[in-house]
């Protein structure tokens, strides 16, 4: 089996020898240097307050979506605007339906906002069940999320699966579409998210700059919707809230565009690499549109966490790793080699 032929720079990496994070699904490359530098300027300006209430960002990330500043919110990260979501739909008791297992942060959310979760289990292949999910809401369900791509296992839901289902969700119900990993999604499998939004006005697509930007540490996230969706939202905006550095980060990420799609390929040419190693190996892969793979199967998180990989695990044993680190990569197909000889 042939690796692949990208070369790279090892000291990009933060992380060597045995040690890895793999469990956070974060990009393994620093910010682009245009965007560092944009980051250094803005910095001279830390003793300054950001504005009150976010005007400039949700303009510029506006004018990159193709949509109007009013059907952008911004917040802290995807989860922080997610949060604002729940909170702006939400009354005491109400539910919230999602696929289970999801991302950790959904439940521990409506923990804090006071919701009841439906949690639905995932189908045999890894895939949010659409049918059942919206067979499960009620007349107290005032939110359903859908990952796309999936976390943890980085399936996607077809766009005619997203179209049936949202046409089945009453109108009063609020659809998160949860597009974490949007970027790493092939233009082949894409869907039209302005035209879903402009369609279904209980729609708010989440994307975040923490995964393909690598902006996880300035907690930059937004969603767009209706104009009268994003208002209600929007009150529940924090002031002061978003960093002065958010709208210089944003700006610069999107003028390095080409840069940007670069680091995306290597990161999904290895991933692809990497799933071929494994199923080479045996271990059972779903094919994913992340930046991630789910490894299923027991006893694969425990013998990745014996030598210091740390993964996200889950109760069967199972584990989802980030990808993109070549020399990460390597170490885990050494790990499972190994653990396969017994």
């Amino acid at each position: 089996m042939l690796e692949p032929t990208i070369p790279f720079d090892p000291s990009q990496f933060a992380l060597t020898g045995r040690n890895f994070e793999l469990g956070l699904s974060e990009n393994p490359f620093p910010p682009l240097p245009s965007v560092l530098d944009a980051l250094t300027s803005v910095m001279a300006q830390a003793n300054k307050y950001p504005e009150f209430l976010p005007e400039r960002l949700p303009r510029v990330i506006a004018n990159r979506v193709g949509v109007a500043p009013d059907q952008v919110v911004v917040g802290s990260g995807a989860t922080g605007v997610a949060m604002q979501i729940m909170q702006s739909v939400m009354t005491t008791g109400d539910r919230i339906v999602f696929a289970l297992p999801n991302f950790d942060g959904y439940p521990i959310m409506a923990g804090i906002v006071g919701m009841r979760a439906t949690a639905v289990p995932l189908d045999s292949a890894g895939r949010q069940d659409l049918r059942t999910m919206a067979a499960a809401i009620d007349r107290r369900t005032s939110v359903v999320v859908v990952c796309r791509p999936h976390n943890p296992t980085g399936t996607l839901v077809t766009a005619a699966e997203l179209e049936r289902f949202l046409a089945a969700v009453p109108k009063r119900v609020t659809v998160i579409l949860d597009e974490a990993y949007v970027e790493f999604v092939n233009a082949a499998n894409a869907v039209d998210a302005r035209a879903l939004v402009a369609k279904h006005p209980n729609l708010l697509v989440l994307r975040t700059f923490s995964k393909a930007f690598g902006l996880a540490g300035l907690r930059i996230g937004y969603a767009f919707g209706s104009p009268q969706l994003i208002e209600r939202v929007r009150r529940w905006q924090l002031p002061f809230g978003v960093n002065s550095a958010a709208v210089a980060a944003v700006t610069a990420s999107y003028a390095a565009e080409h840069e940007l799609k670069a680091r995306v390929a290597r990161i999904t040419t290895e991933r692809e690499y990497l799933r071929n190693s494994l199923l080479h190996l045996g271990v059972r892969v779903p094919r994913s549109f992340a930046n991630f793979l789910f490894l299923k199967g027991p006893g694969i998180a425990s013998a990745l966490e014996d030598v210091g990989i740390l993964a996200k695990t889950y109760a069967d044993g199972s584990a989802r790793i980030a990808v993109g680190d070549p020399v990460a990569s390597r170490a885990v197909l050494r790990t499972l080699r190994a653990a396969a000889r017994g």
